[in-house]
């Protein structure tokens, strides 16, 4: 050691000081290793499955789902390769406070609420209210299933960030038809009067 720096590439270390550098550089609270599918994903999926089944997904929606998988994997591996552990990242860790409000208030808003809406129209009758909201659960559904492989130890971020950047783009195009057909669907209603 020169200097008290502490040591440096090439300097003579005693084994102890080498364990000793790499345990201060590790991460504080090392993650978890991450399951493939967790319940949440494994939850979504059977969402996809029961949605697709019943008819009320378009044939342009789950094209989108299946491209979207492709499109992932040729971004991991031509253009976004991973070449640094993702673990160093700050923006997708479990303990960011801001990314677990995020989806908290992401998932009241976007799943429980129009999946309420659809349950209240099985309820109500209104079989065409029910088929406007089922694309936006659908791809909301396969968004968060597909966040949880993108943001498993396999993919860089740039991949991570494709997931919801790609999917909601999507999705906005799914809630303006969910908002014409209630409005059209209004102007009927009150056409009659």
């Amino acid at each position: 050691m020169s200097g008290g720096v502490g040591t440096t590439c090439n300097d003579i270390s005693l084994p102890n000081e080498g364990i000793q550098g790499h345990e201060k550089s590790s991460h504080p609270n090392p993650l978890k290793p991450t399951r493939f599918f967790t319940l949440r994903q494994l939850n979504c999926l059977a969402v996809m499955i029961i949605v697709a089944a019943s008819g009320m997904v378009s044939l342009e929606d789950f094209a989108f789902v299946v491209f979207s998988i492709f499109y992932m994997y040729l971004l991991l591996k031509v253009a976004f390769p991973r070449k640094i552990s993702p673990q160093n990242s700050l923006v997708f860790d479990p303990r960011n406070k801001i990314l677990g409000l995020y989806v908290t208030v992401g998932a009241i808003i976007g799943l429980y609420l129009p999946v309420a809406y659809i349950f209240h129209g099985i309820l109500e009758g209104d079989k065409q209210g029910i088929k406007a909201a089922a694309p936006h659960v659908f791809l909301l559904a396969s968004q968060v299933f597909m966040e949880g492989v993108a943001f498993s130890d396999r993919f860089s971020i740039p991949v991570r960030v494709y997931v919801p950047v790609f999917y909601n783009t999507r999705r906005i195009f799914s809630l303006v038809d969910w908002l014409r057909c209630e409005f059209t669907k209004v102007d009927n209603e009150y056409a009659g009067s």
